[in-house]
């Protein structure tokens, strides 16, 4: 069975120097571009993170420091990478929670406007654990009967995931095929960020999800406690966060003296 695409999908895969969306950086990038017309293309690029590689971590990617020590950094890359994506939907696994988050902090540091306003994602990890809940690995044995090589090499769990998925429509006749339905099925809460630290209230309002204000609207907030705002602008929250933040101040503003 095969997707039905209305434009272009990309899977990619992100291999990194750790899980922090905020202050880790990529060392390998892979991507997977399916057309509408069923043709593909593909790229996978070592990325120079400008950070120290833990050893802990290269024992899991096996990307090391000096494998990359002379690779372009991300900002170099950026365009190229941005050039691939920027007409397309993206998938991954686990790609809503952590590898679309940290993209969008890399893209933000590289000087580009990313989002996702006009782009829908699907996480193929959410449709496997919703249905049958293990890793990727599991995943690749358990839908299309092969094991994962080289796993947590970029390129391989790019391919696997793509794979997974062709595999899970084939498995699962309920779930529909086009793209849209499947990034509503694989979408767990409406975050208006990617970290989730901004989620949409039962009224579809702009709230927060943690700290003292968690539950409490937005707009609220900053009326009622100015200087929360910059707090967060000055703290360690992510790029992408303190973009939407000030998109969602900027719009009341503006909202106010109309």
């Amino acid at each position: 069975m095969s997707l039905i695409l209305t434009r272009p999908i990309c899977f990619f895969d992100l291999e990194t120097t750790g899980t922090n969306v905020a202050k880790d950086r990529i060392v390998e990038i892979s991507i997977l571009k399916i057309h509408p017309n069923g043709n593909k293309e593909s790229k996978t690029w070592l990325v120079n993170p400008e950070m120290d590689i833990p050893a802990e971590v290269v024992a899991v990617h096996g990307i090391s420091n000096e494998k990359v020590a002379n690779e372009p950094t991300f900002k170099q890359l950026s365009k190229e990478v941005y050039q691939m994506i920027k007409d397309s939907d993206l998938a991954g696994f686990n790609s809503d929670r952590f590898d679309i988050p940290l993209l969008a902090e890399e893209m933000l540091r590289a000087d580009i406007d990313f989002d996702m306003k006009n782009r829908v994602s699907v996480d193929v990890q959410t449709i496997f654990h919703k249905m049958e809940k293990r890793t990727l690995g599991a995943a690749y044995k358990f839908y299309c009967n092969k094991d994962l090589v080289e796993a947590h090499s970029a390129a391989a769990d790019t391919l696997a995931t793509y794979e997974v998925l062709l595999a899970q429509l084939e498995r699962y006749p309920e779930l529909e095929t086009n793209v849209k339905k499947l990034s509503e099925f694989t979408t767990r809460r409406k975050f208006i960020d990617f970290a989730g630290f901004i989620v949409q209230d039962k009224e579809g309002e702009p709230a927060f999800s943690f700290g003292k204000h968690k539950g409490k609207k937005v707009e609220h907030v900053l009326n009622e406690e100015p200087g929360y705002f910059g707090w967060i602008l000055n703290a360690d929250f992510p790029l992408y966060t303190k973009k939407v933040l000030t998109q969602i101040k900027l719009s009341k503003f503006n909202n106010k003296l109309l």
